[in-house]
C-alpha cells in the first residue's frame, strides 16, 4: 500500500492500521476480507467486482437555552459488494464481517443483477479504470472525537447565553460530527484507504414580541467543513451568536419588505443553496436519464443541451473539484475508486453548460468516454450512486469587493444566509428565502428589512448576473447532509462563490406584510 500526495504528513504508513484497530479489525483481516469476496464475484461470472469495507462513526449534540436536549453517539460497520454480471448491477450490503456474509454477500449481488436483467434496457459500460494503491487521510489538527463531551456541551451552551444576552429570548445550538473510513477494493486490483472527518455547529436565536404575537428569528451562518476541532476554535462561534441575538431583536421591528422587482446582490452565504439546488442537482445526469427523481425531481436539461445551452451570462463559471481545503466532498478518490483529479473540471464556462456529473458506468449512455469522479455512498451497507463533488462559482478574476456591487444600485436588497426555498420537479422554477435582508438605496447599504425571498427560473435567473465579487470575497459554505435516492441516501458537499449581482428579480414578502 502507497502513500497517496495527499496523505498528511504526519501521518504513518500504519495509519490504515489505526483505523482499523477502531473497527477491532486490522489491516490484513481488511484486505483478506475484500479478496475473499472479489474472488467469490469473480469465480461466478461477475465481469467486475469492488468492495466497500469500513465504518462511519457519528455524533450528534444539542443544547436549548440552559440545557443539554440530545447526545447521540453511533457507529456503523459494514460491507457493501457490487458486481456487473452480463452488463447489470447487483449490490448487497450487510454489518457482519465475517467470511459466511461476505459469501453470501456476493451471492445475493449476483442474484440481484439477474434479477434486474429483465428490466435493463441497456447494458452498463464500464470506462477504463486504471488500479491504484493509495492510502488517504484527511488532514487535521485535532480528532473532534477525542474532545470530551463536557467540553462540546459546554460550547453549546455558551453559544445559547451568548445570543440570549444579546437580544435573543431562545437558543438552540448543536453540534454534529462524522467520520469515514473506508477500504475499497474491486477486481482490476485498486486497494484505497481513506479516512475524513466533517463537522457541522449550528444555531438558531429566536427573539419574541409578546405584545404583538410575533417573533423573528436568525439562524447561524458557520458552515460545515471537512476539519478537525481547530476549525470550532477558529470559527467565532460566541461572536456570531451575540450578533445573532441583537439582529433576531432587530428583525422584530424591520420595515416590512415590500414585493417587486430588484436588482440583488446574493451573500455566498445564501447563494450556494441556490447553486446546490438549480446548478448542483439539474446536472446530474442520472436525473438527467430519469434514473433518480426523489427529492425535487428530475431536471430541465436534456444530454443534447451539452455545450449548446447557454444556462447563465458570460460572468458565470461553475467548476467541480474534490481538493478544496475543508471542502465537504474534498477526498483522495470517490468510491468508484476514481482519483480526486477526474472531478475536476467545469460544469458551466462562460454562461455555457459544458459538462454533467457522472459516476462509473454512466458516461457511455450520452456518447461520452469517460465518467469524472461523481460516486458517494453514505455507508458502507450502500450503493454508491452519483453526487455532488464540490461544486463552486468562481470569483471574478478582476477587482471587485462587495461594495463595488452596491455602486450602481439606485433600489435594491442585499441577501444573506439561507432561509427556506422550495424549486419544482425539473429543477427550473424556484423561490429562495434568506437570514437577513438589507436595502440598498443610491449605491449604498441601508436598512434591514424584514421577510423576503426572491424567485425565478434557473436559466433566466443565471442570465441576469451582471456582477461578481473578486477572490478576496470568495466563501466556502455548503451542506453536511444533502439527501437523495431511495432508501435515502445523506452526502456532504461544499459550494464555494463571491457575492453575485442580479438585475430584475422578483423578491417576494412572505409574510404578505407592509
Amino acid at each position: 500500500m502507497t502513500k497517496s500526495a495527499a496523505l498528511h504528513p504526519a501521518m504513518t504508513q500504519s495509519a490504515l492500521e489505526q483505523n482499523a484497530m477502531r473497527m477491532n479489525l486490522n489491516h490484513t483481516q481488511l484486505l483478506d476480507q475484500a479478496q475473499i469476496a472479489l474472488d467469490h464475484a469473480k469465480r461466478a461470472g461477475a465481469s467486475y467486482a469492488d468492495i466497500r469495507l469500513g465504518e462511519t462513526h457519528r455524533q450528534y449534540i444539542k443544547a436549548k437555552d440552559d440545557r443539554l436536549e440530545n447526545f447521540d453517539e453511533s457507529a456503523l460497520v459494514g460491507f457493501g459488494v457490487r458486481v456487473l454480471l452480463e452488463g447489470c448491477w447487483g449490490f448487497y450490503g450487510a454489518h457482519q464481517l465475517d467470511r459466511a456474509n461476505l459469501e453470501t454477500g456476493v451471492e445475493r449481488a449476483l442474484h440481484n443483477a439477474r434479477a434486474t436483467k429483465i428490466i435493463q434496457n441497456q447494458p452498463i459500460m464500464l470506462e477504463n479504470l486504471p488500479a491504484r494503491e493509495a492510502t488517504w487521510i484527511m488532514p487535521m489538527a485535532q480528532d473532534p472525537f477525542g474532545i470530551s463531551a463536557e467540553e462540546k456541551s459546554a460550547l453549546l451552551l455558551s453559544i445559547c447565553a451568548a445570543a440570549r444576552d444579546e437580544g435573543a429570548d431562545f437558543c438552540s445550538a448543536s453540534l454534529s460530527l462524522a467520520r469515514e473510513e473506508r477500504l475499497f477494493a474491486n477486481s482490476l486490483g485498486a486497494r484505497i484507504a481513506q479516512t475524513r472527518t466533517r463537522i457541522f455547529p449550528s444555531f438558531k436565536a429566536i427573539a419574541v414580541d409578546p405584545e404583538r404575537g410575533q417573533f423573528s428569528s436568525r439562524e447561524s451562518l458557520t458552515p460545515a467543513r471537512s476539519a478537525g476541532w481547530e476549525y470550532i476554535l477558529q470559527a467565532g462561534l460566541l461572536e456570531e451568536a451575540r450578533c445573532a441575538g441583537k439582529e433576531a431583536r432587530a428583525k422584530l421591528n424591520a420595515k416590512h419588505l415590500t414585493p417587486g422587482i430588484y436588482d440583488i446582490v446574493i451573500d455566498p452565504t445564501n447563494l450556494w443553496l441556490t447553486i446546490h439546488e438549480t446548478i448542483g442537482h439539474s446536472t446530474e445526469l442520472d436525473r438527467v436519464l430519469g434514473w433518480e427523481a426523489n427529492f425535487a425531481g428530475t431536471s430541465f436539461i436534456k444530454p443534447q443541451m451539452l455545450n449548446n445551452l447557454q444556462i447563465g451570462s458570460e460572468l458565470m463559471t461553475i467548476i467541480a473539484d474534490r481538493s478544496q481545503a475543508g471542502g465537504l466532498s474534498t477526498i483522495g478518490y470517490d468510491d468508484d475508486g476514481a482519483p480526486a483529479e477526474a472531478a475536476d473540471f467545469k460544469i458551466v464556462e462562460k454562461g455555457i453548460f459544458r459538462n454533467f456529473q457522472m459516476a462509473l458506468g454512466q458516461a457511455h449512455l450520452i456518447g461520452l468516454p469517460q465518467s469524472n469522479g461523481c460516486a458517494y455512498a453514505d455507508s458502507p451497507t450502500a450503493f454508491p450512486i452519483q453526487r455532488m463533488p464540490n461544486i463552486s462559482l468562481a470569483p471574478n478574476p478582476n477587482k471587485c469587493t462587495l461594495e463595488d456591487l452596491f455602486k450602481d444600485i439606485e433600489n435594491g436588497i442585499y441577501i444573506i444566509g439561507a432561509g427556506s426555498w422550495s424549486i419544482d420537479q425539473q429543477r427550473d422554477n424556484f423561490q429562495f428565502g434568506g437570514q437577513l435582508f438589507y436595502e440598498i438605496k443610491n449605491g449604498q447599504l441601508g436598512d434591514l428589512l424584514r421577510d423576503g425571498a426572491y424567485q425565478g427560473r434557473t436559466t433566466q435567473f443565471w442570465r441576469s448576473l451582471d456582477g461578481l465579487g473578486d477572490s478576496s470575497t470568495y466563501h466556502l459554505d455548503g451542506t453536511f447532509t444533502c439527501g437523495k435516492a431511495e432508501p435515502v441516501q445523506v452526502a456532504p458537499v461544499s459550494h464555494g462563490s463571491p457575492p453575485a449581482r442580479f438585475r430584475n428579480i422578483s423578491v417576494l414578502n412572505p409574510c404578505n406584510e407592509r
